[in-house]
């Protein structure tokens, strides 16, 4: 599963999941200073169960280690698993 990161503008950025031209998976956040405010995740129904969010986030904790940035909590989801997982303690704000 390949995802394209994508500057989205005014300091907004995602990796998305698209294919045959449809976005089936998106994390979302906004960067303020050396924080990566994770405000959204989503995907596609056609994707569920099949740990796409959980694969979203990794490779947002995977640019936000590479940038030495930190990542705050705010979407349901990635708040729920930096609650029930110390796997990204090193990048939580």
């Amino acid at each position: 599963m390949d995802f394209q990161y994508k500057e989205l503008g005014n300091d907004v950025f995602a990796y998305e999941y698209v294919q045959e031209g449809e976005k089936l998976g998106e994390i979302t956040w906004t960067l303020l200073g050396d924080i990566m405010v994770m405000d959204h995740t989503y995907v596609s129904d056609k994707l569920r169960g099949q740990g796409v969010a959980k694969k979203l986030l990794d490779t947002a904790a995977s640019y936000a280690r590479e940038n030495n940035l930190k990542m705050e909590a705010v979407c349901s989801y990635v708040v729920a698993v930096f609650n029930k997982s110390d796997e990204y303690n090193d990048v939580k704000a």
